[in-house]
């Protein structure tokens, strides 16, 4: 009995001064400088946010940011690597909806990301604009969905793959307003833009900032965005929403940390990305990039992640693309 006692207190003790030496790092945090991977190479658009918000992030938490990126399996890599990380703070990782949303539901992934990881600060939502050659007969969204259904399986969309969150935006379309569409995958975004302009897809939808360019300079036109509201540097482009009333599809930036660490150290982290989107000068350059502010707290963030999980789920679930075991 008396050995089970000293056990007891033994094993107490030893928690107890785990969980005091966790508090104390928690209050002394940053003391050294902080790594914020990115599951996708430079240049992408989640890097580009990383580098933005990293410098003013690193003056509020008074350490450098160290941006390491990690590319490869549809953000996986780079997800994994942070999942694997100590959970105190000094391992973060940029998250984007299609890595930890509609990647997690198509693939079988050997991390569950929901346990994994835990949502630490949203940073931006952004949309994608829908566009076509100057020469195509529906120039507004009521006239292309009016076409469409004129024309069934004429009108070829090219997208970034089966599954992909621009897929899943032209399936919501048909399942809200009837869009008869057929969906031609590519790898990528420079084969989809030779083959729109040479007409053998129709039409095509991606982010908004890699296509207004194009818009601008009237070698395509656009047929409208997918945001909750009109892009402040292209008010004259509308929303899908303003046709299909409760359409919406918005993609996320945020960061994430590996699961376990400590509330507080994910509060300064919070504070400090809330800070750093509020930065004027950063706004100006978000802007430019299709970007809108989406700061909250961890807690919104998760509601975020969670009820963007049911609804996209629910739409790759009827079109049978689930992740097979």
């Amino acid at each position: 009995m008396d050995r089970i006692f000293v056990w007891a207190a033994g094993f107490m003790l030893s928690l107890a001064l785990a969980t005091g030496a966790t508090v104390a790092r928690a209050a002394g945090y940053p003391d050294h400088p902080i790594r914020i991977i990115v599951p996708y190479p430079p240049g992408d658009l989640a890097d580009v946010i990383t580098r933005l918000l990293g410098n003013d992030m690193s003056q509020s938490l008074g350490q450098s940011i160290v941006v390491e990126n990690h590319p490869g399996a549809s953000g996986l890599i780079g997800l994994q690597a942070a999942a694997r990380a100590e959970p105190d703070g000094y391992t973060l990782v940029m998250g984007q909806m299609g890595a930890v949303v509609v990647a997690p539901l198509t693939n079988d992934w050997p991390i569950d990301v929901r346990k994994a990881l835990e949502p630490v600060a949203l940073a931006y939502t952004n949309y994608m604009m829908l566009v076509a050659k100057p020469d195509f007969p529906a120039k507004t969204l009521p006239e292309l969905i009016a076409y469409s259904r004129q024309h069934p399986g004429r009108v070829r969309v090219g997208t970034n793959g089966e599954g992909g969150f621009p897929h899943l935006s032209m399936e919501l379309l048909k399942e809200k307003a009837g869009f008869d569409f057929t969906n031609i995958p590519y790898k990528g975004s420079t084969q989809i833009m030779s083959d729109l302009m040479s007409g053998r897809v129709e039409l095509t939808v991606f982010g908004y900032s890699g296509l207004y360019p194009y818009v601008q300079d009237g070698r395509l036109i656009a047929l409208g965005v997918t945001g909750r509201n009109r892009a402040p540097n292209a008010p004259n482009i509308p929303t899908f929403g303003e046709t299909v009333p409760g359409y919406e599809a918005l993609g996320w930036f945020g960061l994430f940390a590996p699961a376990g660490t400590p509330p507080d150290v994910v509060a300064k982290v919070n504070k400090a990305l809330n800070k750093a989107v509020a930065d004027p000068q950063v706004q100006v350059q978000a802007q430019r990039l299709g970007l809108d502010a989406a700061t909250g707290t961890p807690a919104q963030f998760a509601k975020v992640w969670s009820d963007d999980y049911a609804k996209w789920g629910g739409t790759i679930r009827k079109l049978g693309l689930e992740k097979k075991k």
